[in-house]
């Protein structure tokens, strides 16, 4: 479903400022795939992603999605490829609409666009249904605008947004870093049912180890803009915190002291 052959990016080439994010980097997604992905500040976590959705052009290597060499269209041209949800919980809504119109606009992702403009009855009770599932009372408030709701609110109608057209690839990014623990868990627990429900493959970006290891069905590790661990089955099922930084750290050569990942362990 996704593969990355030999993808590399450096920003701010031959400059004093250059800094290389990804290594050649290689990577290869199946149908179904949930794949967690975990690193130390500066990993090549995020600029994965954003080389995936096209946010930037990569200097060199190939991206394909579903057999489409994706690698030079633009970012509005993956978008019916890509459903993604950020880590602000800002960005995946538009505030000033309202619930219902966030999720027609949704609906519409990778469709012709018209003058005509409307929510149909149809559509208007398959929001609410889908709403409902979310188990957090929005389809009763479908008429209120999007910036009323909470971060953990918003990024549950950002999941529903991501996952309401079926995507060939569903990008997270860290996107619970910025709500409180009990909501970023009952957030995951949305996200593990959209995904399960849709079997959607997806690409979860974490700096939380326990996050990494109890979601998905694969965990891969970066360091220095290359995957250094990829491990699945069994073995990630046998995973704790302890065993994954022993792992991390006979991969790499070093110890991973970032902050956020220790803070999240």
């Amino acid at each position: 479903m996704l593969q990355l052959k030999n993808v590399s990016k450096t920003f701010n080439p031959g400059t004093i400022n250059a800094k290389t994010a990804l290594r050649g980097l290689n990577l290869t997604l199946n149908d179904g795939d949930f794949v967690t992905v975990i690193g130390g500040n500066g990993a090549g976590k995020s600029t994965m992603l954003n080389a995936i959705a096209g946010v930037f052009e990569v200097d060199s290597g190939s991206i394909t999605i579903d057999g489409a060499d994706i690698t030079r269209r633009s970012e509005h041209k993956r978008a019916k490829y890509i459903g993604r949800v950020f880590q602000d919980p800002m960005m995946g809504t538009a505030p000033t609409m309202t619930i219902e119109e966030n999720l027609a606009l949704a609906a519409r992702r990778g469709s012709r666009r018209t003058l005509a403009w409307g929510i149909k009855k149809s559509e208007r009770a398959e929001f609410r249904e889908r709403l409902e599932s979310l188990g957090l009372g929005l389809e009763d408030r479908m008429t209120t605008r999007a910036g009323l709701l909470s971060g953990g609110q918003r990024q549950a109608l950002t999941l529903l947004m991501a996952s309401l057209v079926k995507p060939r690839l569903l990008l997270l990014d860290e996107h619970t870093a910025a709500l409180d623990p009990a909501t970023a868990e009952r957030v995951l627990e949305l996200s593990d049912q959209i995904v399960e429900e849709g079997r959607l493959t997806t690409l979860m970006v974490t700096h939380n180890m326990r996050d990494a290891i109890e979601h998905g069905n694969r965990l891969i590790m970066m360091n220095e803009g290359q995957i250094i661990l990829d491990i699945s089955g069994e073995e990630k099922r046998r995973l704790t915190v302890d065993t994954l930084l022993a792992k991390f750290s006979r991969a790499a050569g070093t110890e991973l002291v970032t902050d956020r990942v220790l803070i999240g362990a």
